[in-house]
């Protein structure tokens, strides 16, 4: 097979193939909507504590 025919490769674009559903800045995941460390440790540990009980 004769490689050299074949041309240059094509050069990527570096963009992705499709939008991720929960991208940030997305409908779903906003920019800004995090919880403080005392919200997300409290919500950790209840459901550990509901894991804990079943």
């Amino acid at each position: 097979m004769n490689y050299k025919a074949q041309g240059a490769p094509k050069k990527g674009n570096n963009a992705p193939r499709h939008k991720e559903h929960n991208q940030p800045g997305g409908p779903k995941n906003p920019f800004g909507a995090r919880q403080s460390k005392e919200e997300l440790i409290a919500k950790l540990k209840k459901q550990a504590e509901k894991k804990k009980s079943d």
